[in-house]
């Protein structure tokens, strides 16, 4: 295991917490922020998991964006902007990468693949020559798809081996039977040395074999797939959703 964590593309993020202004300002202020300081990431998978506004996303954002991505998501090759809305935590953030360097890569957001789509259309209505940008994303504009066929035709056509991929809550675009169309290509891209680090609220998704879960609550803990809280709520209410229904509407 150890020589896989020293050839991963990411191995750990750490905080500058001497560097920190002030933990009671945004976004030092989140649970997810106020709680770092060293984290190890898996070789293969990595998890964050937690509430809204625990800070998971402003995590994934910050080492995306400590990696080289455009905060809007895309390849290292993107640099759009439709608003700067991102923290400043990526400059307070260390990457410590592995020996080896990924050929591939895509930072994955679901609010703003709007924009993401937007600048492929906008980028191709501006080439003069050569073949249209779309071509690696299926051929067709993702605006003509809808939202969930538009994000999965990218994880098929430009996600590809040796990648480092970072996801924001993929499955706000896919249906339970995208999810487990995804978990199968996830998994041929990490036997063909992809690494993925995903914030996300999926069940399914967070089930992949192995990987390491952080859930995110009071602090940030290491857990077991069986210990989250998004596993336990699902199962309860699948098990009894007519005396869930009951409690939560009366």
């Amino acid at each position: 295991m150890e020589s896989k964590r020293i050839s991963q593309y990411i191995r750990s993020i750490e905080l500058a917490r001497d560097k920190v202004p002030s933990f009671s300002q945004y976004p030092f202020n989140l649970p997810a922020v106020t709680n770092l300081d060293t984290l190890s990431l898996h070789p293969k998978v990595t998890f964050f998991v937690g509430e809204n506004g625990s800070g998971k996303s402003t995590i994934l954002e910050a080492i995306a964006v400590a990696y080289g991505f455009n905060a809007e998501g895309g390849t290292k090759n993107f640099n759009f902007s439709s608003r700067a809305t991102h923290s400043d935590l990526d400059n307070y953030m260390k990457i410590v990468k592995g020996i080896r360097k990924p050929r591939t890569g895509f930072f994955f957001r679901a609010e703003s693949f709007y924009n993401f789509a937007s600048n492929i259309d906008d980028l191709d209505s501006e080439l003069s020559c050569g073949p249209p940008l779309i071509d690696s994303y299926g051929g067709r504009s993702l605006h003509e798809q809808s939202h969930g066929e538009s994000f999965f035709a990218v994880f098929l056509n430009k996600f590809s081996g040796e990648g480092l991929y970072i996801l924001d809550e993929p499955e706000a675009a896919l249906s339970p039977s995208r999810q487990m169309s995804m978990l199968a290509r996830m998994h041929e891209l990490v036997e063909q040395g992809s690494q993925f680090i995903i914030a996300t609220h999926s069940p399914i998704i967070m089930a992949y074999p192995e990987a390491t879960i952080y859930q995110i609550q009071d602090e940030i803990e290491e857990v077991s797939y069986e210990e989250t809280e998004h596993v336990q709520i699902m199962r309860t209410f699948l098990n009894k959703p007519q005396k869930m229904l009951r409690l939560l509407l009366e």
